[in-house]
C-alpha cells in the first residue's frame, strides 16, 4: 500500500462520514426528528466573540415545522445579541450564572433553574451580569400558527 493510496482512502472516507458527523448538531430541518438523547460532552462548543455555542438540534418534528435547541455561555458582562424579535416563541432555561432578560419591557435578573418564556413578535435580549460565566438553554419552535403571527404585526 502506498502513500498516497492510504492518504487517499482516509480522505475518501472523511468525505463521506463528515454528514453523519453534522447529523447530531446541524440535523437537516427536512430531516424528522426522531427521540433521541444528546450527551452535553458529545456536542462540540464553538467559541464565539462573547463565549461559546453548542448547537443540540435545528429539525422539523412530528408535530413542528421546526425544533431548535442551542446552549450559550456568554462571558461575564456580555450579550447574546441587541434586543430583538421573531415570529417564533422562545423559551431560556437557564443552567449556570445571572442573567438580565427584556421580557414585556421590563429588565428582569434570573438564574440558575429560572426559565424564560419569549411570546412571538416581543423584544426581548438577555445579558451576563454575574461575574462567571453564564450558560443558558434556548429553545425555538415554528409551527403553522407561527406565520400567522407574522400576519398579526
Amino acid at each position: 500500500m502506498t502513500k498516497k493510496y492510504f492518504i487517499s482512502i482516509h480522505l475518501l472516507v472523511l468525505i463521506l462520514c463528515t454528514p453523519l458527523l453534522n447529523f447530531a448538531q446541524k440535523n437537516d430541518s427536512t430531516q424528522l426528528m426522531k427521540s433521541v438523547a444528546f450527551d452535553w460532552n458529545m456536542i462540540n462548543a464553538v467559541q464565539t466573540k462573547t463565549g461559546e455555542r453548542r448547537q443540540f438540534f435545528n429539525s422539523t418534528t412530528s408535530t413542528l415545522d421546526n425544533l431548535e435547541c442551542h446552549v450559550t455561555t456568554l462571558n461575564p458582562g456580555e450579550s447574546a445579541h441587541l434586543p430583538h424579535q421573531h415570529p417564533e416563541e422562545e423559551m431560556t432555561i437557564v443552567k449556570e450564572g445571572t442573567v438580565e432578560v427584556l421580557v414585556n419591557g421590563e429588565l428582569k435578573r434570573v438564574g440558575p433553574g429560572s426559565l424564560v418564556f419569549q411570546a412571538a413578535n416581543q423584544l426581548h435580549s438577555i445579558k451576563n451580569v454575574g461575574n462567571t460565566p453564564a450558560t443558558y438553554f434556548a429553545i425555538k419552535w415554528k409551527s403553522s400558527k407561527t406565520s400567522e403571527a407574522v400576519k398579526k404585526n
